[in-house]
Order: structure tokens, then sequence, then C-alpha cells
């Protein structure tokens, strides 16, 4: 698959498996992996993950979990256990449940001989702005709290973050190389914003230095999926 393509993962934000499956066929071998969120994930649930993993397609398990450290941690390891490529929590979880859940999850893969998940941390929605976050009573500078939560995210041993490509920069020079940054909110210049505040174009995301793009409606709801992924890639290799 060209270089492009990998850092390509189109979200299955879909009601019911079949459909899933339908996507799944229609685009594999031509994007680098599938989101499965929480719409998904609870109308087709685990057999659709295990089944998607078991056909050789790259899974991004998107349920951002966010609760007690414990808890936190036995759901990741189940995901592990999953075979998900890549699977994200809450940073706002706090540092104490990324490191349980780091460590329980390197432990259990290591002792298992499993390929262990990438596993990231969402910073700050991107359909949120400086007027979200001060309701629920955070008065920090939304920039400033995106990398405070990138800097805990790394301390506690995750491989990365989901966030804005409007911050990627920033994050680069707060925590340095070797950090994976996944970026959704990817709008196509063919697309609209939809319920999106902080977005950029797939282009303009992986210039900003985004290791990877997801790319939700703008693909699912197009006349043909397949033209759309193309037109996707051809907005990359014009980079």
């Amino acid at each position: 698959m060209e270089k492009h393509a990998e850092k390509l993962i189109v979200a299955l934000d879909l009601d019911s498996a079949p459909e899933a499956r339908s996507v799944v066929s229609e685009l594999k071998g031509s994007v680098g992996a599938f989101k499965v969120g929480l719409q998904l994930f609870t109308g087709g649930g685990r057999e659709l993950v295990h089944d998607l993993v078991e056909s050789g397609v790259r899974v991004f398990l998107d349920l951002k979990y966010h609760d007690i450290p414990n808890t936190v941690a036995s759901a990741a390891v189940e995901a592990a256990r999953l075979g998900v490529w890549m699977f994200n929590v809450h940073a706002f979880g706090g540092g104490e449940m990324m490191r349980r859940t780091s460590d329980s999850v390197r432990e259990f893969c290591s002792s298992s001989s499993t390929q262990a998940p990438i596993m990231l941390a969402v910073t700050v929605l991107t359909s949120w702005d400086q007027e979200n976050i001060r309701e629920i009573g955070v008065t920090e500078n939304l920039s400033d709290q995106i990398l405070r939560l990138a800097r805990l995210t790394k301390e506690s041993g995750f491989d990365g973050v989901v966030a804005s490509a409007h911050e990627v920069p920033s994050i680069r020079g707060a925590v340095g190389d070797g950090f994976t940054v996944l970026t959704p909110g990817i709008r196509p210049s063919f697309a609209t914003k939809d319920d999106q505040k902080r977005v950029m174009t797939p282009a303009e995301a992986v210039r900003a230095g985004s290791d990877y793009i997801v790319v939700g409606r703008p693909v699912l709801n197009a006349p043909d999926r397949a033209r759309a992924v193309e037109a996707i890639l051809g907005e990359l290799a014009g980079i």
C-alpha cells in the first residue's frame, strides 16, 4: 500500500455490522485502517471487530475509555486481546488511569506474545472550542490545555494523542519526536465541516505533521466511496 494510503483511516460511523462489512469490502486495500467507534461498536459489537481483525484489517477502536484506572486498564487489555491495531482513552481521565492502562496492556502483550496496539489519548475533542472547555470549569487557554494533556499522555507511557491538526506543530514542540498524532475532523476540499470546529483538509493536516488522518462522512456519504478515497489520496499526493 502506498505511503499516503497508510495515513488514511476511514471512520465506520454506521448503524450496523452489515453496513460496515460492505464498506470494508469496498475499500479494503485502498486505505490504511478502519475506525470502529461507539455507534458501530454498540450496534455491531465485539464480534465485528474480531472478524475484521481476523480478515487482516487494521482496526482503530475509538471508544475513548474514561473511567476509574482499573476499569480502563482491564478494558484496554481486552482490546489488545482482540488484536486491534490502535485504541484510545480520554486524557481527562488522568495520569494514574493512563499509566495503569499502559502498564497493563504492555504486560499482557509481553506475556502473551501479542503485538501491542498503538495507545492514544484524546486531548480535546475537535468539536470543542474555548467556550466548551469553559463550560466544564477549565479556565486555561484551549491550546495550553491541549499541550498539558499531551505532555501528561507521554509521561504516562502512551504512544501519542488524538488532536486537531491545528495543534500538531505545538504538540511536536512540547513532547518531541517519536510521538504519534492522529487527527480526526478532517474535511477534504470537496466536503462540508458538519459539526466539527477545528478542521483541516487532508493535505493541510499531513503537512502540519499529523501521522494519521480520520475521514468519515465525506467518504461514507459519497455517491462513489472509492472515488472519494481516490480524491483524498490525490490531495495527499500533491503535498
